[in-house]
């Protein structure tokens, strides 16, 4: 990866627009229909992902490590929703983000994101021998 000063400060945006799948009450997670706090998350991470892209080396990739949410409102299928996020910290091989989902102007979810830079192969390695052993 590259310098830590050339990394903080990143952003990474994604879109897109909710599915009846992508509620509550399709994953069975409440019996109310709206989205459900995995797509929030899921959507806050293909945001970190396009922050980080260009500052990783060939053959780096990152991986979740830890992260925080907070739901502060709800969009039903149907809506577009926006998630952005902002690289606040770089250790080593950890990186935090801060991350935020909106409707528009309502602001329906934030979180701290926080992801480990790996090697593919050598990672990907390590989990099949892992899933063998067990």
């Amino acid at each position: 990866m590259r310098p830590a000063d050339e990394v903080l400060g990143a952003v990474g945006f994604s879109v897109m627009t909710v599915r009846p799948g992508d509620t509550c009450v399709t994953m069975g997670v409440s019996d109310i229909p709206v989205v459900a706090p995995s797509i929030y998350l899921s959507l806050m991470e293909s945001a970190c992902v396009a922050a980080l892209v260009e500052f990783l080396e060939p053959g780096e990739t990152t991986f979740l490590s830890h992260s925080s949410l907070e739901i502060v409102g709800s969009a039903t299928a149907g809506v577009e929703i926006r998630a952005n996020a902002r690289v606040i910290n770089v250790e080593g091989r950890e990186i935090t983000l801060e991350c935020d989902v909106y409707d528009g102007e309502r602001h329906l979810a934030q979180a701290e994101i926080t992801r480990a830079t790996v090697e593919r192969l050598s990672f990907l390695a390590r989990t099949a021998a892992q899933s063998l052993i067990n």
